[in-house]
């Protein structure tokens, strides 16, 4: 199932506390961040020119956003994305709002990522990066 996807211009990270930790106030005051929390984590993705030093994190990830909005009864969208990155050997981090999914890559994985997506049928935007 071919997907349009955009990719994001800012640099993200990936950041990690423990669960009982409050969220940070810079880790939401870009214009696209994730905050998760489980039994046994909080995780936090922003921008990464937010990330104070001395906070466990990775950054140096870019985010295609897929061309929502899609229905929860549809299936197979994200695996459509997934599967041609993992063949490509493009690592992946994930999440979802209530309208679409994000899949973000490594900075220096992106032409990897872009070139295997369109081989894949995919339509990729990368003007606005």
């Amino acid at each position: 199932m071919p997907q349009t996807l955009r990719l994001l211009p800012p640099s993200l990270a990936v950041a990690q506390f423990p669960r009982e930790s409050p969220v940070p106030a810079w880790a939401t005051s870009g214009d696209l961040f994730c905050v998760a929390r489980t039994a046994d984590e909080l995780s936090v993705v922003c921008e990464e020119r937010l990330v104070p030093a001395g906070v466990r994190s990775e950054g140096g990830w870019r985010a295609l956003m897929l061309a929502g909005p899609f229905e929860f009864t549809l299936t197979g969208v994200l695996s459509s994305v997934l599967a041609p990155l993992a063949e490509a050997g493009v690592g992946i981090f994930a999440f979802s709002t209530f309208d679409t999914d994000y899949v973000l890559v490594k900075a220096e994985n992106v032409e990897r990522a872009v070139a295997a997506l369109r081989a894949a049928g995919h339509t990729v935007d990368t003007a606005t990066s």
